[in-house]
């Protein structure tokens, strides 16, 4: 399963498996609004690896848990859903509005081996530094580069280089971010600071 090749995925390791990510996303999703210490502590029990800082709002879903790794600062808003069938990488200061979907499945196109319950995956990788609106949905075998802005609503089917703004279905990149873009939001942020303070 994790090579990327077909494979059947009624297997006994792979049930319990899928009990234990039962198990966890149950109770993270049923536990009081304020439990918030609790439900890191079971997102860190589910992932193979969480960063620290990071923060996921409930309601939550995914495949197995054990294959999600995510760097520290991380933020995924509500409804999100990661079908970590193969392997999904996240890095660092990564952010997710609502429902965001990471798919790494694929299903044959051929019928009759897609109804013999056969199914693959490949892995999605995402850098560090990506925003990424609702809704977005990424694909299998997908990469996201660093320093990226995805869209609300966008489906990913192709790689998105580093320094891009990218939207749309099928997503496109549509800019690259440049320093006048990160002038303007420091200078945006700087404003914000003096007005908290007093500066004006």
């Amino acid at each position: 399963m994790l090579s990327g090749e077909l494979y059947i995925a009624q297997d006994p390791e792979l049930t319990r498996d899928n009990r234990r990510k039962r198990r966890l996303v149950w109770a993270i999703n049923t536990s009081a609004w304020d439990a918030s210490d609790e439900r890191m502590k079971l997102f860190d029990e589910l992932f193979g690896a969480l960063g620290e800082n990071a923060w996921l709002e409930p309601p939550f879903n995914c495949d197995y848990g054990s294959n999600i790794v995510i760097g520290k600062n991380f933020y995924a808003n509500m409804d999100c859903i990661f079908l970590d069938v193969a392997r999904i990488t996240i890095g660092d200061n990564v952010f997710f509005g609502p429902r965001v979907g990471l798919y790494t499945p694929y299903h044959p196109i051929d019928a009759t081996v897609r109804n013999a319950q056969m199914e693959g995956a490949l892995p999605i990788t995402i850098g560090d530094d990506v925003w990424f609106g609702g809704n977005v949905v990424v694909g299998p075998g997908i990469t996201i580069g660093s320093d990226v802005v995805i869209g609300a609503g966008s489906v990913v089917v192709k790689d998105i280089p580093p320094h891009s703004v990218a939207v749309g279905n099928p997503c496109r990149v549509i800019r690259r971010i440049s320093d006048e873009d990160r002038r303007y939001w420091m200078d945006k942020a700087k404003a914000y600071r003096r007005s908290k303070s007093g500066d004006e």
